[in-house]
């Protein structure tokens, strides 16, 4: 059943909860929401199973979260506010988060924010160099593309970094529509990533002091495990795992239960 929190500015977000437990929100990363990405499903119903309750929502700009751009880091982060606070049923209670991809680097903002989380569990952020300026760079290109108004040349940009096989798959796949509607809602995750190189990491994270497990899979890029090496280095409690996984995806009941051993530790 689709439940429905409200936003700072009066958003609505569309969110489902299983199972019964401590809280485990799901911070999708880029192009995920809950009907166009079975996978995370299936992984929140197996961890459900494990004795959480798991949060599957969409965030702004898709699925059954509508909103009108331009969509925010800021407003990324009231969504989430409301969303743990629906949850939580406005108590001082804590919530862990799964970030996945970029949807770990929001995760790391809201941590930074104050925001009630008592864990991080973060799935391969794609982070570049500390200090660099690509995340800047890149931020500003996309914005440019999503004020044009072009799906079709926002997803090619976002994706450019990518393995090109990557986006010829996406772009002869049935999904592709889906993915081009989604562009505005792209600007948060490449903000909160340009964010990661805005000031020294120790300094930019001091405050995150919650347990934080830093995922790679054992064949990813080959940036993933220097990006999740660089957030433990530069994390008060962050600890590195790797698991049987590769190409960025993960198999759901193996992701289901490395996320509950350690939020149970």
């Amino acid at each position: 059943m689709t439940l429905y929190a409200t936003s700072a500015d009066g958003t609505r977000i569309a969110y489902e909860e299983e199972g019964s437990g401590p809280p485990v929100i799901i911070v999708h990363g880029a192009m995920q929401f809950r009907a166009f990405d079975p996978t995370t499903a299936e992984m929140a119903t197996m961890l459900a199973s494990h004795g959480f309750t798991v949060v599957n929502y969409d965030r702004r700009g898709r699925g059954e979260s509508p909103a009108d751009g331009p969509i925010t880091l800021a407003q990324t982060l009231d969504d989430l506010r409301a969303i743990i606070a629906a949850v939580t049923e406005g108590a001082d209670d804590a919530v862990a988060l799964f970030g996945s991809s970029s949807g770990g680097a929001i995760s790391l903002a809201a941590a930074a924010s104050g925001l009630p989380i008592s864990k991080l569990v973060l799935w391969e952020v794609p982070l570049d160099e500390e200090l660099g300026s690509q995340g800047a760079e890149f931020l500003a290109g996309l914005r440019e593309r999503i004020a044009a108004g072009d799906g079709d040349a926002t997803i090619e940009y976002f994706m450019k970094d990518m393995p090109r096989e990557w986006l010829d798959g996406a772009k002869a796949s049935p999904g592709w529509p889906i993915m081009t509607a989604l562009g505005p809602s792209l600007e948060p995750d490449s903000e909160a990533l340009e964010w990661t190189q805005s000031a020294p990491r120790a300094e930019l994270w001091r405050d995150i002091t919650q347990p934080t497990l830093a995922l790679v899979g054992e064949e990813t890029l080959d940036f993933m495990g220097p990006a999740a090496d660089s957030m433990v280095a530069a994390l008060p409690n962050a600890e590195k795992r790797v698991i049987p996984a590769s190409d960025h995806t993960w198999e759901p009941r193996r992701m289901a239960l490395t996320i509950a051993e350690f939020l149970v530790d």
